[in-house]
């Protein structure tokens, strides 16, 4: 296993709209202030074209992002600084940053350029794109097509992915936020018999390498393609790792016609990396010291994010929530974009309630009954009332005991306690941790259960036999 990431620039020099103008010297460079330099250029390039120095054998690779008069341009870099100096001679290009794609990019692991991190050789390249293309036309974009199941009963039940949609997974550390990443994963590959991208926006190296050693163990490696742009990488690297995944998934949606499923960890390190990127240009913070930019570059991510009649994407977006404050500018931008927000509680992790999925806190767009239809949209409320009332009545029970409750409302506890139970699952991920065979749980089988709860037939079982099992009538 490589994880160290080699200096970038052969990538975007090597395609042939590069190799024509490579020897073509645009300027000099004559500031460097961290990631960010300043070049005396002799003509203007476009913002965002990517340019290029080379020192002792290595390449380096910047992108414009500023005009600063008639001569001068501000860009970052997308590696370390390490060896810049003033007067460097600086090569245009020819365009932005752009990715080799290929056919056999599924089960490797790259770096923003497209470079191998897995220590294979470099992918067989068809072609290149370029990491900002704009979205589709909304005359070829396809509207949302009913629910995605992913087998997870808690998430079908009670907040379901929307196909061709993009749902945000808000958690902190420890709540099992990446376990669940990876049941999504094998879920797709599995039951859609789909593809999967996933995009390490500023992983921690440990994390990174475990990551893909356990989606390796699980199986699922082979049909996921892994893009990294690790935590001690240049601001530029994890602004535009997330661009680069993505760009990864366009092209197996529209040359190989895949169901997609983009996993992009942790969108909210990508509006740090953008803030950085802000600060070190000079423009003037705004809300909370968060960057001008920040909604429209938020958009410009997830707008790309969408479904053809040749395929396509449904997003998993992990969210860091700072504080636990929902109301934060970064998460709000964020969760403008949503169709489904699932919320990870650390309350229900220790309690050993896993996938430790608030079901309350928990939404999607499409629970209403046009699109669900009369059963799973009347069997969700009901659960939810149960637990709503079974979380309402935790502090009397407390104090008082169960046995201050009426009736109803003891009635309503103890199932409220056994769905709950229930809601917890074995994944097929950690099979080999746990050694519990991992289970999915169709729709409707779960819809079967949660009646039978509701109805009083499992009010004689233990609370036990409910917690990490698959559907109800397997264990009869």
């Amino acid at each position: 296993m490589v994880f160290s990431t080699p200096l970038p620039g052969a990538t975007v020099l090597n395609s042939p709209q590069a190799q024509k103008k490579e020897r073509q010297a645009i300027g000099t460079l004559v500031e460097v202030h961290g990631p960010v330099v300043i070049i005396d250029c002799r003509r203007l390039p476009p913002l965002r074209q990517a340019l290029a120095a080379s020192f002792d054998h290595k390449q380096y690779l910047f992108e414009v992002h500023q005009h600063l008069d008639e001569r001068h341009v501000r860009a970052i870099t997308l590696h370390g600084t390490a060896g810049l100096s003033r007067g460097m001679t600086v090569f245009d290009t020819g365009a932005p940053l752009q990715v080799p794609v290929s056919e056999h990019c599924l089960g490797r692991l790259l770096n923003i350029f497209g470079e191998p991190l897995d220590g294979q050789p470099a992918l067989a390249v068809n072609g290149f794109r370029n990491i900002h293309s704009r979205p589709l036309p909304l005359s070829e974009a396809m509207a949302m097509t009913g629910i995605l199941q992913t087998g997870i009963k808690v998430i079908d039940l009670l907040c379901p992915f929307v196909r061709g949609g993009k749902t945000g997974l808000f958690g902190g550390a420890g709540v099992g936020k990446t376990v669940l990443v990876m049941e999504f994963i094998h879920a797709v590959s599995s039951i859609h018999k789909g593809v999967s991208v996933f995009a390490g926006v500023g992983e921690r190296i440990r994390e990174a390498h475990e990551l893909w050693r356990e989606m390796q163990q699980a199986g699922v490696m082979s049909d996921t393609l892994m893009v990294f742009g690790q935590m001690d990488e240049s601001p530029g690297v994890r602004f535009r790792v997330g661009l680069s995944a993505l760009t990864y998934a366009e092209y197996l949606r529209d040359s190989l016609h895949k169901e997609v499923l983009f996993v992009m960890d942790n969108v909210f390190r990508f509006v740090q990396a953008g803030s950085e990127i802000s600060s070190l240009l000079g423009r003037m913070p705004a809300t909370v010291g968060y960057q001008p930019t920040l909604t429209s570059e938020v958009a410009e991510l997830e707008d790309r994010i969408l479904s053809t009649r040749q395929g396509s994407i449904t997003s998993v977006q992990a969210v860091y929530v700072p504080a636990d404050d929902m109301t934060d500018p970064a998460v709000s931008a964020i969760l403008s974009h949503l169709d489904t927000t699932v919320i990870l509680s650390r309350d229900q992790a220790s309690k050993g309630i896993y996938p430790a999925v608030d079901p309350l806190r928990s939404s999607s767009n499409l629970m209403d009954r046009q699109t669900l239809g009369n059963r799973h949209y009347a069997v969700a409320e009901a659960v939810r009332e149960h637990l709503a009332r079974y979380r309402e009545l935790e502090d009397i029970i407390a104090m008082l005991g169960i046995e201050e409750l009426s009736e109803t409302d003891r009635k309503i506890v103890m199932r409220a306690r056994k769905l709950q139970r229930y809601l917890t699952q074995p994944f097929s991920v950690l099979a080999q941790h746990t050694r519990q065979a991992g289970v999915s749980v169709p729709l409707e089988r779960t819809l079967d259960d949660c009646e039978a709860f509701l109805a009083g037939r499992y009010d004689d079982m233990p609370e036990e036999q409910c917690y990490m099992r698959g559907s109800m009538q397997d264990l009869l």
